[in-house]
């Protein structure tokens, strides 16, 4: 469930720390600020770096969920470009704002120090922050889309398929919803009771987030599933998988693909075949990043 090593467009980027907050003006005069506090649970600042498209907008936001297990990550993997071929690649939330959009990478508690549901808090927190500041980064406070890989994916179909009855909004800025109008989920899981019977995944990956209970409570496993959320007001959902994925295995997708479809909700699933957990080929990086932002352009921007 870690986050890929290359990611849309096929740009190969890499995890980085936090950088003191400053501001740049990149070619095209996208606006990039960095380590902006979105929240503060107990002693611990959160942060997210966002990158917004000139003009006056309003433009629609996009929030980035990094992978890693829920355990590991950064959002650097969004917001920081590394070195390709001799030449400084943009980040993905600078060539999300070259695109029309506002785009955030957000940090959120990690476990085992934090146990689920932190994490969907932390990130619909972020959510609620961003509409909260809508007039000061140019957003359409309407007009929210989620991206995520692996336990990224996980939450962005979590902020979107979740309303405040759920419970997982808590914190500053409750006036604000958490819920997202749009997802694109890079394999993420979506039905933790198909790992009850593999016990090497439960001890290694599941327990240390959502604790020993999960071993013998079925309730844990459904109250953390985006599957069990699946109604016909679910946000039309656009998936990304890989047929011989063994760590976050396609039935995952496939599962969430039939309850969408049934509930009447926009989806479409996208299948790379032979790729496993995000090692694939860039060549279909490039594919699925074209159609993520068609998806998006669709029910973001209301573009045919």
């Amino acid at each position: 469930m870690t986050a890929p090593a290359r990611v849309l467009l096929a740009l190969v980027l890499a995890v980085a720390p936090a950088v003191a907050a400053r501001a740049a003006e990149p070619e095209g005069g996208v606006k990039v600020t960095r380590t902006i506090a979105y929240a503060k649970v107990g002693d611990e600042k959160l942060y997210l770096d966002i990158a917004v498209p000139p003009g006056d907008g309003p433009f629609p936001c996009l929030v980035m969920i990094h992978g890693g297990a829920w355990q590991g990550g950064s959002r650097g993997e969004f917001s920081v470009g590394r070195e390709r071929d001799g030449k400084k690649t943009p980040s993905w939330i600078e060539q999300a704002a070259e695109k029309g959009y506002v785009a955030a990478a957000i940090s959120y508690r990690l476990a085992p120090k934090t146990k689920f549901p932190g994490m969907i808090e932390d990130s619909r927190s972020a959510v609620r922050f961003l509409r909260a500041h809508a007039k000061d980064y140019k957003i359409d406070p309407e007009k929210f889309g989620a991206v995520g890989f692996s336990a990224g994916g996980h939450l962005s179909l979590l902020c979107g398929m979740c309303d405040k009855s759920v419970g997982f909004d808590v914190g500053d800025n409750l006036d604000q919803s958490g819920q997202v109008q749009c997802v694109v989920d890079f394999f993420g899981p979506t039905d933790l009771s198909l790992y009850a019977n593999s016990p090497g995944v439960v001890d290694g990956y599941l327990a240390p987030v959502f604790g020993n209970e999960v071993k013998t409570d079925e309730a844990v496993y459904k109250k953390a599933s985006p599957l069990t959320y699946v109604t016909k007001n679910a946000p039309p959902t656009l998936i990304f998988h890989g047929t011989i994925d063994l760590i976050v295995p396609i039935k995952h997708s496939e599962a969430l693909l039939k309850a969408l479809t049934d509930a009447g909700v926009p989806v479409e699933m996208h299948t790379v075949q032979f790729g496993g957990h995000g090692n694939w080929s860039d060549r279909e990086y490039a594919k699925a990043a074209a159609a993520s932002f068609k998806f998006l352009d669709t029910h973001l921007k209301g573009k045919k």
